[in-house]
């Protein structure tokens, strides 16, 4: 019988592989996508509003609470919400002290996720600076990760975390003599253009030279001066100009790959962006009523962990009522201008919009406000530049969707959709057999 079940497994697995031979899903993440960019001419971003003309998009696009990059891309590869997928922010909560730490590794996420489901299928894919990748599936993976510096003001490394964390071992170094030539940390550098040039060169590279049936790949540069500028700026045009520019590029990849005819391309994001003025430090209301001390942290109570436009109240104790609730009463007492600057979100908003089950209650600021992790000074301070991690449930913190190629309808427009749609999307034209979650398909879409 043994005998027997051997070659119709090996039978399953080659109709798998041809079955990824006739479809290929490029996916372009562009960190801080607005559906401005591709519905405004004025943002240059000539290649994408081309070629959505020949597919289809959405005027919005809903995403996760906090509105931040790790959960909203493990949303996008899951189909799932953070409470689900178990990736709830970027970067853990850490009362005893910040570390500078992300949530890098693969092995966070608690669901099955498009890398892995291609990998039972036995199709290839690849993955280039997707976050949360550190040990993932991905046949080919460029990790998002970099090493913490040993001292302090010394700058983080990443040409070394990639090597070292590149799949299989031996591709970071590969890529350099075949793609990119010799990458220097400065490359890397968020305050040049180069690091999604060079992100780029990896992610055409791979589709060149292996074809996999899902390529994802993760830009940074919007994001990056739009949170130094806010949401305009000569910076961030100049950001949204070059990500134009590589769509193109692996555009001109997969014909040179000979696969244009058999590719779906769908472009997206994460979030918006919100332009902001006031900081607020909840935990200096903490620290000050005895609930934290960030001299002496091991006392702790309650703690803040703050996530752009958001903040989720953390209870050393999650059964501590008390402490729960002396921490809503100082929030009452705040002046009312200051209360009027966010909202509180109760665990059962926080269950209905699937966030992290381990907070007790969240604060979702209103535009213009953002939230700090200091625990000393003032409650408010100046700030400036442009955030996110809001309460989606408004227009500019929407992120963007575009799709177009094999599979996709011509002049399909959807009003308003959310994050976790894409993943069945990509399941659907691939065959991956997603679990249903929180997203739904627009068969609308798909041309059959």
């Amino acid at each position: 019988m043994k005998k027997l079940l051997l070659p119709a497994l090996a039978l399953l697995l080659f109709r798998a592989a041809a079955l990824g031979q006739d479809q290929h899903v490029i996916l372009i993440s562009i960190d801080g996508l607005r559906p401005e960019f591709y519905k405004d001419p004025s943002w240059n971003m000539v290649n994408l509003r081309q070629a959505m003309q020949e597919g289809a998009w959405s005027d919005g696009v809903n995403g996760v609470f906090p509105t931040v990059t790790y959960p909203s891309h493990t949303t996008i590869v899951t189909g799932v919400k953070p409470l689900k997928h178990g990736v709830w922010y970027n970067t853990p909560a850490e009362p005893l002290g910040i570390t500078g730490n992300w949530i890098w590794q693969y092995n966070h996420i608690k669901v099955p996720t498009l890398f892995s489901l291609a990998k039972d299928k036995g199709l290839k894919t690849a993955s280039v600076f997707w976050p949360v990748s550190v040990g993932s599936p991905a046949t080919y993976n460029i990790p998002e990760y970099w090493y913490l510096p040993k001292e302090k003001g010394k700058e983080r490394v990443m040409t070394k975390a990639l090597q070292e964390n590149a799949n299989p071992p031996g591709l970071y170094e590969e890529i350099e003599q075949q793609a990119t030539g010799k990458l220097e940390e400065l490359d890397f550098n968020g305050d040049y253009l180069t690091i999604d040039e060079n992100l780029t060169r990896m992610a055409c590279y791979l589709v060149e030279r292996y074809k996999p049936s899902l390529l994802a790949l993760h830009l940074v540069q919007v994001d990056h001066f739009a949170h130094e500028q806010g949401r305009d700026g000569d910076k961030v045009r100049s950001a949204v100009a070059a990500v134009d520019r590589s769509i193109k590029s692996i555009r001109e990849s997969v014909q040179k790959a000979g696969l244009s005819d058999k590719t779906t391309f769908i472009i997206t994001g994460d979030h918006g962006f919100v332009d902001i003025h006031t900081a607020i430090a909840p935990n200096v209301l903490l620290a000050k009523a005895g609930l934290y001390d960030p001299k002496q942290p091991d006392k702790w109570k309650a703690y803040f962990h703050p996530a752009g436009g958001a903040a989720f109240l953390q209870l050393k104790d999650p059964n501590d009522k008390q402490t729960k609730e002396k921490v809503l009463q100082l929030l009452r007492e705040l002046p009312a201008p200051l209360r009027s600057a966010f909202l509180l979100k109760d665990r059962a908003d926080l269950d209905a919009i699937g966030a992290d089950p381990s907070a007790a209650f969240a604060l979702a600021a209103q535009q213009g406000f953002t939230f700090s992790p200091a625990a000393t000074g003032e409650v408010t301070r100046p700030t400036k530049g442009g955030t996110h991690g809001f309460y989606p449930d408004f227009k500019e913190i929407q992120t963007g969707f575009v799709a177009f190629g094999k599979g996709i309808r011509k002049g399909a427009v959807i009003p308003e959709m959310n994050l976790a749609d894409i993943a069945p999307l990509i399941s659907q034209l691939l065959q991956l057999d997603l679990p249903a979650g929180d997203g739904m398909l627009y068969n609308g879409v798909l041309t059959k």
